[in-house]
Protein backbone atom coordinates (compact mmCIF):
# COMPACT_ATOMS: atom_id res chain seq x y z
CA UNK A 1 0.00 0.00 0.00
CA UNK A 2 1.47 3.35 -1.01
CA UNK A 3 0.47 6.13 1.38
CA UNK A 4 2.02 9.57 0.99
CA UNK A 5 1.75 12.13 3.79
CA UNK A 6 2.36 15.87 3.59
CA UNK A 7 2.13 17.94 6.76
CA UNK A 8 1.43 21.58 5.90
CA UNK A 9 -0.49 22.33 9.11
CA UNK A 10 2.27 23.68 11.34
CA UNK A 11 1.31 21.05 13.94
CA UNK A 12 3.46 18.11 14.96
CA UNK A 13 1.65 14.96 13.86
CA UNK A 14 2.42 11.26 14.28
CA UNK A 15 2.64 10.61 10.54
CA UNK A 16 3.77 7.00 10.96
CA UNK A 17 0.74 6.25 13.13
CA UNK A 18 -1.66 7.74 10.58
CA UNK A 19 -0.02 5.79 7.78
CA UNK A 20 -0.38 2.64 9.85
CA UNK A 21 -4.06 3.10 10.70
CA UNK A 22 -4.90 4.01 7.08
CA UNK A 23 -3.02 0.95 5.82
CA UNK A 24 -4.80 -1.26 8.35
CA UNK A 25 -8.24 0.05 7.33
CA UNK A 26 -7.51 -0.38 3.63
CA UNK A 27 -6.21 -3.92 4.12
CA UNK A 28 -9.25 -4.90 6.21
CA UNK A 29 -11.50 -3.49 3.48
CA UNK A 30 -9.82 -5.73 0.87
CA UNK A 31 -8.35 -2.84 -1.08
CA UNK A 32 -5.69 -3.86 -3.61
CA UNK A 33 -2.24 -3.77 -1.94
CA UNK A 34 -0.86 -1.60 -4.75
CA UNK A 35 -3.50 1.12 -4.19
CA UNK A 36 -2.24 4.67 -3.65
CA UNK A 37 -3.48 7.18 -1.10
CA UNK A 38 -2.41 10.72 -0.26
CA UNK A 39 -2.93 12.39 3.11
CA UNK A 40 -2.41 16.12 3.70
CA UNK A 41 -2.50 18.01 6.99
CA UNK A 42 -3.56 21.63 6.62
CA UNK A 43 -4.16 24.65 8.86
CA UNK A 44 -7.54 26.10 9.85
CA UNK A 45 -7.62 28.75 7.11
CA UNK A 46 -6.80 26.26 4.34
CA UNK A 47 -9.43 23.82 5.56
CA UNK A 48 -12.06 26.56 5.75
CA UNK A 49 -11.26 27.53 2.16
CA UNK A 50 -11.55 23.90 0.97
CA UNK A 51 -14.80 23.45 2.89
CA UNK A 52 -16.40 26.45 1.24
CA UNK A 53 -15.02 25.71 -2.22
CA UNK A 54 -15.95 22.01 -2.38
CA UNK A 55 -18.87 21.65 0.03
CA UNK A 56 -20.29 25.20 -0.03
CA UNK A 57 -20.24 25.17 3.76
CA UNK A 58 -18.76 27.97 5.90
CA UNK A 59 -15.91 27.53 8.37
CA UNK A 60 -13.33 24.78 8.76
CA UNK A 61 -14.02 21.08 9.33
CA UNK A 62 -12.02 18.12 10.62
CA UNK A 63 -11.57 15.89 7.54
CA UNK A 64 -12.41 15.96 3.84
CA UNK A 65 -12.05 13.17 1.30
CA UNK A 66 -11.48 13.54 -2.43
CA UNK A 67 -11.95 10.21 -4.25
CA UNK A 68 -10.16 9.56 -7.54
CA UNK A 69 -10.72 6.07 -8.98
CA UNK A 70 -14.17 4.73 -8.14
CA UNK A 71 -14.02 1.31 -6.54
CA UNK A 72 -15.88 -1.01 -4.21
CA UNK A 73 -14.13 -2.96 -1.44
CA UNK A 74 -14.36 -6.75 -1.46
CA UNK A 75 -16.30 -8.25 -4.32
CA UNK A 76 -17.17 -11.68 -5.72
CA UNK A 77 -14.59 -14.43 -5.06
CA UNK A 78 -14.67 -15.46 -8.75
CA UNK A 79 -14.28 -11.88 -10.05
CA UNK A 80 -11.15 -10.75 -11.84
CA UNK A 81 -8.65 -9.35 -9.36
CA UNK A 82 -8.72 -5.54 -9.53
CA UNK A 83 -5.57 -3.69 -10.51
CA UNK A 84 -3.85 -0.92 -8.59
CA UNK A 85 -5.86 2.27 -8.21
CA UNK A 86 -5.37 5.81 -6.97
CA UNK A 87 -7.89 6.06 -4.14
CA UNK A 88 -7.63 9.82 -3.75
CA UNK A 89 -6.78 12.33 -1.04
CA UNK A 90 -7.66 12.72 2.62
CA UNK A 91 -7.24 16.22 4.05
CA UNK A 92 -7.03 16.58 7.83
CA UNK A 93 -6.93 19.67 10.03
CA UNK A 94 -4.99 18.81 13.23
CA UNK A 95 -5.84 22.11 14.93
CA UNK A 96 -9.58 21.57 14.41
CA UNK A 97 -9.20 17.93 15.48
CA UNK A 98 -7.42 19.07 18.65
CA UNK A 99 -10.46 21.13 19.65
CA UNK A 100 -12.76 18.16 19.08
CA UNK A 101 -10.44 15.88 21.04
CA UNK A 102 -10.47 18.25 24.02
CA UNK A 103 -14.27 18.36 23.98
CA UNK A 104 -14.46 14.55 23.78
CA UNK A 105 -11.82 14.10 26.49
CA UNK A 106 -9.38 11.97 24.51
CA UNK A 107 -5.93 12.60 22.96
CA UNK A 108 -5.65 14.36 19.61
CA UNK A 109 -3.76 11.31 18.30
CA UNK A 110 -6.90 9.23 18.79
CA UNK A 111 -9.04 11.88 17.10
CA UNK A 112 -6.72 11.99 14.07
CA UNK A 113 -6.67 8.17 13.83
CA UNK A 114 -10.48 8.14 13.94
CA UNK A 115 -10.69 10.86 11.29
CA UNK A 116 -8.23 8.96 9.09
CA UNK A 117 -10.44 5.85 9.17
CA UNK A 118 -13.46 8.08 8.52
CA UNK A 119 -11.71 9.59 5.50
CA UNK A 120 -10.73 6.16 4.15
CA UNK A 121 -14.34 4.97 4.33
CA UNK A 122 -15.51 8.07 2.45
CA UNK A 123 -12.97 7.28 -0.29
CA UNK A 124 -14.44 3.77 -0.50
CA UNK A 125 -17.95 5.14 -1.07
CA UNK A 126 -19.39 5.15 2.44
CA UNK A 127 -21.45 8.13 3.58
CA UNK A 128 -23.58 9.26 6.52
CA UNK A 129 -26.16 11.52 4.89
CA UNK A 130 -29.03 9.18 5.86
CA UNK A 131 -29.57 7.59 9.30
CA UNK A 132 -29.11 4.03 8.00
CA UNK A 133 -25.93 5.00 6.15
CA UNK A 134 -24.64 6.73 9.28
CA UNK A 135 -25.24 3.65 11.44
CA UNK A 136 -23.44 1.41 8.95
CA UNK A 137 -20.47 3.74 8.43
CA UNK A 138 -19.95 4.61 12.10
CA UNK A 139 -20.22 0.96 13.19
CA UNK A 140 -17.62 -0.03 10.60
CA UNK A 141 -15.43 2.92 11.61
CA UNK A 142 -15.52 1.85 15.28
CA UNK A 143 -14.78 -1.78 14.34
CA UNK A 144 -11.76 -0.83 12.22
CA UNK A 145 -10.36 1.56 14.82
CA UNK A 146 -10.70 -0.92 17.68
CA UNK A 147 -9.12 -3.64 15.52
CA UNK A 148 -6.16 -1.39 14.80
CA UNK A 149 -5.71 -0.64 18.51
CA UNK A 150 -5.78 -4.37 19.31
CA UNK A 151 -3.14 -4.97 16.66
CA UNK A 152 -0.97 -2.19 18.14
CA UNK A 153 -1.30 -3.66 21.63
CA UNK A 154 -0.46 -7.18 20.39
CA UNK A 155 2.59 -5.86 18.55
CA UNK A 156 3.81 -3.92 21.61
CA UNK A 157 3.30 -7.02 23.77
CA UNK A 158 5.33 -9.20 21.38
CA UNK A 159 8.17 -6.66 21.33
CA UNK A 160 8.19 -6.41 25.15
CA UNK A 161 8.26 -10.20 25.51
CA UNK A 162 11.07 -10.54 22.96
CA UNK A 163 13.12 -7.89 24.77
CA UNK A 164 12.50 -9.57 28.13
CA UNK A 165 13.52 -12.99 26.76
CA UNK A 166 16.62 -11.48 25.18
CA UNK A 167 17.67 -9.88 28.49
CA UNK A 168 17.12 -13.13 30.39
CA UNK A 169 19.07 -15.18 27.87
CA UNK A 170 21.85 -12.59 27.93
CA UNK A 171 22.11 -12.73 31.73
CA UNK A 172 22.24 -16.52 31.57
CA UNK A 173 25.08 -16.36 29.05
CA UNK A 174 23.19 -17.78 26.06
CA UNK A 175 23.55 -14.60 23.99
CA UNK A 176 26.52 -12.40 23.16
CA UNK A 177 26.37 -8.87 24.58
CA UNK A 178 25.36 -7.32 21.25
CA UNK A 179 22.49 -9.81 20.91
CA UNK A 180 21.04 -9.39 24.39
CA UNK A 181 20.25 -5.70 23.76
CA UNK A 182 18.07 -6.58 20.78
CA UNK A 183 20.82 -5.96 18.22
CA UNK A 184 20.79 -2.23 18.89
CA UNK A 185 24.46 -1.96 19.74
CA UNK A 186 26.01 0.73 21.91
CA UNK A 187 24.24 3.60 20.16
CA UNK A 188 20.77 2.15 20.97
CA UNK A 189 19.80 2.02 17.29
CA UNK A 190 19.17 -0.77 14.82
CA UNK A 191 21.66 -2.10 12.27
CA UNK A 192 20.82 0.68 9.80
CA UNK A 193 21.27 3.42 12.40
CA UNK A 194 17.54 4.14 12.75
CA UNK A 195 15.26 6.30 10.61
CA UNK A 196 12.76 4.14 8.76
CA UNK A 197 11.10 4.87 5.44
CA UNK A 198 8.04 7.08 5.72
CA UNK A 199 5.04 7.29 3.48
CA UNK A 200 4.56 3.55 3.03
CA UNK A 201 2.31 1.11 4.83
Amino acid sequence: MSIEVANESGWEVDEAGLIDVAGYALARMDVHPAAELSMTMVDIATMADLHVRWMDLPGPTDVMSFPMDEMTPGGRPDATEPGPVVLGDIVLCPEFADGQAREAGHPVEHELALLTVHGVLHLLGYDHAEPEEEREMFALQAELLSGWYREQEDSARRVALAERDSRLLGRMGFLAADESDGGRGSDGMGPAGGGGARGRA
